[in-house]
């Protein structure tokens, strides 16, 4: 990321996968109305900061619930819906086989090499699916290419590893890092150093 850069990172809104705590992964699950809420409220939390920035660029993850996010919060800032890119890139960690299962189940499992994702989960990888050590390099791809100031819509281990790498965080805490969906987290590159805080 260049340095003067800064990154207003959303994570989508509630779905009813997240309220049963079920990992979606790359499944997609719409918002319910919660979520829809926390995306009017993201919306409206932007309004001042697009006001003072106008050539603010927008980016997505193309799953149903990052791209219905991002078009609510649009909609707040009086700005047309789907009028913006997606990239693949912002799509949440692959669960694999684990996905439409609660975190009770897999944090619970011992794989066929005898490991459990609660044990080291930036290096447990489930069958068909992606570690955070995977998807890191994957995120690393992506925030290289970022040169301008930007609203982005994603998934929570994207997040995660977006905080991780831009702050410099051991890998071990970044897969327990938290990731509120009412908050946006402001991420800017310094000269010398890099920020975060919450809006």
């Amino acid at each position: 990321m260049t340095p003067g850069v800064t990154l207003y990172v959303v994570r989508h809104g509630e779905t009813d996968w997240n309220a049963a705590l079920r990992l979606q992964g790359q499944t997609d699950v719409p918002l319910n109305d919660r979520g829809r809420g926390q995306a009017a409220r993201n919306g409206r939390a932007l309004r001042e900061i697009l006001s003072a920035q106008p050539d603010l660029q927008f980016i997505s993850s193309p799953l149903l619930r990052t791209v219905e996010t991002m078009d609510i919060m649009r909609r707040e800032l009086a700005l047309p819906a789907k009028a913006y890119p997606t990239d693949a890139r912002l799509k949440e960690i692959a669960f694999g086989i684990w996905e439409g299962k609660t975190w009770g189940d897999i944090d619970g499992f011992v794989d066929a090499k005898g490991q459990r994702r609660i044990d080291n989960p930036y290096v447990w990888q489930p069958e068909g699916g992606e570690s955070y050590a995977q998807l890191s390099e994957r995120v690393a791809g992506w925030l290289r290419t970022i040169t301008r100031s930007s609203i982005v819509v994603t998934h929570g281990g994207v997040t995660r590893v977006l905080r991780g790498t831009v702050l410099g965080l051991s890998p071990t805490k970044i897969a327990e890092l938290p990731v509120p969906q009412d908050k946006i987290l402001v991420l800017k590159a310094g000269s010398s150093n890099n920020s975060m805080h919450w809006l």
